[in-house]
């Protein structure tokens, strides 16, 4: 900010005219709402499915603890979106006035995925879910405790962890050995 002359970030930002993306300079909410959509449509098209896809390979959401199962989604989630997001955000701030370089451009893609990857599963796992289960929890606690009354004796679930994790194992053989 010193070398724009201003004591916030907004106003620096509009000193300069915006932010770059797309080779051109850009009001900032414009990309925060590109950003916004981006983010949502890969989410709702390509993230939650595949996640869940490929977290049912590995765990039975019938038999397994469901802590386990969640943990397994987020962390699907997580690696498959960062990557995406991660090419996402190298394609729109890419510095087109230098002209564009393809190894330049997997070098800046890696280097992000670098950078983005830890914090993104660190925050969803300890910080995300366990906000989101809390909220939903005392949301939704009347008709959360009516469904588990209704399925109670329907679902078949481990009494404890060493059970999940026995589950897990026995789970894993299984799918290693129709493979």
């Amino acid at each position: 900010m010193q070398a724009t002359g201003t004591t916030s970030v907004l106003q620096a930002l509009d000193s300069q005219g915006g932010v770059y993306m797309f080779g051109a300079y850009l009001p900032i909410w414009l990309m925060i709402l590109i950003e916004t959509v981006c983010a949502f449509v890969l989410a709702v098209a390509m993230g939650s499915p595949l996640a869940f896809r490929l977290a049912s390979r590995k765990f039975d959401p019938r038999r397994n603890h469901p802590m386990i199962f969640e943990s397994a989604i987020i962390t699907a989630t997580v690696c498959l979106m960062c990557p995406s997001m991660s090419l996402l955000a190298d394609f729109f701030y890419y510095p087109y006035y230098k002209g564009f370089d393809i190894i330049d451009f997997m070098c800046r893609w890696f280097r992000l995925i670098c950078y983005n990857l830890p914090f993104a599963y660190f925050s969803q796992m300890f910080f995300v879910q366990p906000f989101v289960r809390f909220a939903i929890r005392h949301l939704f606690a009347d008709s959360i405790s009516q469904r588990n009354e209704q399925n109670s004796n329907k679902t078949v679930k481990p009494s404890d962890e060493t059970e999940a994790i026995a589950d897990v194992i026995i789970r894993e053989d299984e799918i290693a050995a129709t493979e």
